[in-house]
This record gives C-alpha cells, structure tokens and sequence, in this order.
C-alpha cells in the first residue's frame, strides 16, 4: 500500500521581517508571510496577476538563520510541509489554521540591505540552508560509483 506524502514547494517574497521567539523549552521558531504569485493571461488577451500569501514557520536552526538574513522583500526557496493548528478560542468556538512547516530554505537573489550593510557582510558565510540527505539516502543511480560502466 501506498504512503501518502505531505510537500510543499514554494518561492516567493517575505512581507515583513520574520518574527522570532524563543519558547521556555529553548527551541526557537520564526513564523512569516511569504507572498507567492503567479502570472497568467486572462480571456481577453490581458496580462493578470495573482498573489498567494502563506504562513510559514520554521524551528531552530532554520529559525536562527532566518532571523540573521531574511527581511522583508527577501525572495526565498522553501521546501516542507502543511500542517494545521486546532484550538479553542475564548469563547468556546473551534478555531484552525494553515500553515507551511519549513524543512529547508535557499535565500534567492541578492542579499538583503541590512544585512549586506552590516559588520558580517565580509565574512562567507553561505546563505544557503538545505537538508541533505545522509549517503545512506542516496539513491544508487545518483551516487558517482560506477563511472566506468559509462559508455561514453
């Protein structure tokens, strides 16, 4: 039988700067907007646009790298998946939202502004945050084992 999979792909703009904090367990979460949007030709031969806007949220050290280099306008790659929280408001009422847990992020375009004016701009830090995966994850006929079997 079948598993299901759960991934979201996404590329788009930040509308703010991401809001981070740190929990009393010591884990640490940013949540942001990230404005996608999408072009497309309406019946009338007139160019349309429209915007999609998504929460995302990321833990620790996705967090904390999010927090050091995305501001607002910062297009980003992001890869996770969608989670939904159910609670209960003040008065009883069932509530639920939507939202994008992030498992990676690749920073697109140039660097933000405040971050290109600051004292850590010399350094070369990557500003890339990727899962990889472990060798064991590989699939064989992506690894550069057998080179010599080529036929060319």
């Amino acid at each position: 039988m079948a598993r299901g999979l759960n991934k979201v792909i996404l590329i788009g703009n930040l509308g703010a700067d991401p809001e981070v904090r740190t929990l009393e367990s010591g884990s640490v979460v940013a949540t942001f907007n990230l404005a996608t949007t999408e072009a497309y030709t309406d019946r009338q031969g007139n160019r349309q646009s429209i915007t999609e806007w998504h929460r995302i949220e990321m833990w620790d050290s996705l967090a904390k790298i999010a927090e050091q280099y995305l501001r607002k306008g910062s297009q980003v790659y992001i890869e996770g998946k969608i989670r939904t929280d159910n609670w209960e408001d003040k008065d009883g009422n069932k509530r639920s939202t939507v939202k994008i847990r992030a498992q990676s992020m690749i920073l697109l375009g140039g660097r933000p502004e405040e971050y290109a004016s600051s004292s850590n701009a010399s350094t070369n830090k990557p500003l890339v945050e990727q899962s990889s995966p472990s060798t064991e994850e590989i699939p064989p006929f992506l690894t550069d084992d057998n080179e010599d079997d080529l036929p060319f």
